[in-house]
């Protein structure tokens, strides 16, 4: 009715700025948030609620909180030398990383808050180890919700609480979309960065090993012999890859339920979940993907309307 009214008063109806954002668990491809925030909010959309898992908790919560610039800059001094003093080894046979170090580095730019004290409404996702379950932090200690969305499994320290074991929200739901705070105008989207490219990363490594088997030096040749061209295909390569596919599967069905206005798909070939020392890179992707997914919206919007 209202936009029949406004039609024949010859206006428009102004175009749906609002938007209840959903940030996915990806590891370091998850700073590719970071772009996407940044182009919404260049554009002119208001971001009026946010949930996240993993990594995609870490960057909406620095966003509640208001310091993602803060955190960008942190992370452009991020190296492969950082990374190691960040990293606080365990002797424990259930997990390699403690991970307070990371958080307590964190924390002295972004002061923790009780959840429910943050300016806009933000949740976390988590999940109990020992009952399976998902668990949402609305309320709460800010870096306590992130240190157990983050928790990812052998890698990290999960969190006991409440007699529950926490890890990784990406177990369960590695993009919540059904948990974010939705006022009726909102914009629903997603921002999912779960998924690897695994065809560009075959043809990446092929033309690696066209180019290496095509050198024809003694040195090289040597090399070839003592080092196969399927080294990566490992245990560890082969749980990871696995571990990724159930993922990504988990993230394709929420996307079929929930269906978002705005969905911004990030499939990379060649960052994985460790490259935290290339951010300014992944933020780079991250933005240019959320100005194709955002010009695609606004073309069909104004199909919709003729």
């Amino acid at each position: 009715m209202l936009e029949k009214l406004l039609r024949i008063a010859g206006m428009e109806k102004p175009e749906r700025k609002d938007v209840a954002l959903v940030l996915s668990s990806g590891g370091a491809r998850g700073l590719a948030h970071i772009g996407a925030i940044e182009v919404l909010e260049e554009a002119g959309y208001h971001i009026t609620s946010i949930a996240g898992c993993s990594m995609g908790a870490l960057i909406g919560g620095v966003y509640a909180a208001g310091k993602l610039e803060e955190f960008r800059e942190w992370m452009k001094g991020i190296d492969r030398k950082k990374m190691l003093e960040l990293t606080d080894f365990s002797l424990s046979l259930s997990h390699i990383v403690k991970g307070d170090r990371i958080i307590e580095a964190i924390m002295e730019f972004v002061p923790d808050v009780a959840i429910e004290e943050l300016p806009i409404p933000y949740c976390a996702v988590a999940t109990d180890w020992l009952s399976g379950r998902e668990v949402v932090f609305r309320t709460g200690s800010l870096f306590e919700a992130i240190r157990a969305s983050i928790s990812l499994p052998s890698f990290y320290k999960p969190v006991q609480r409440d007699g529950m074991i926490l890890i990784d929200g990406g177990v369960v739901n590695p993009i919540p979309l059904n948990r974010v705070v939705r006022h009726k105008d909102d914009l629903l989207m997603g921002v999912d960065v779960s998924g690897h490219d695994y065809k560009a990363m075959e043809n990446i490594k092929k033309e690696i090993t066209e180019r290496r088997n095509s050198k024809k030096s003694v040195a090289t040749m040597i090399l070839n012999k003592l080092i196969p061209d399927h080294i990566d295909f490992n245990y560890y390569t082969v749980l990871s890859r696995t571990s990724s596919l159930m993922i990504r599967q988990n993230s394709k069905l929420m996307v079929q339920l929930m269906k978002p206005d705005i969905l911004v798909d990030i499939q990379m070939s060649r960052y994985g979940g460790f490259d935290y020392d290339k951010s300014e890179r992944l933020i780079a992707i991250g933005r240019q993907k959320t100005q194709k997914a955002l010009s695609n919206f606004t073309l069909q919007s104004q199909r919709r309307k003729k």
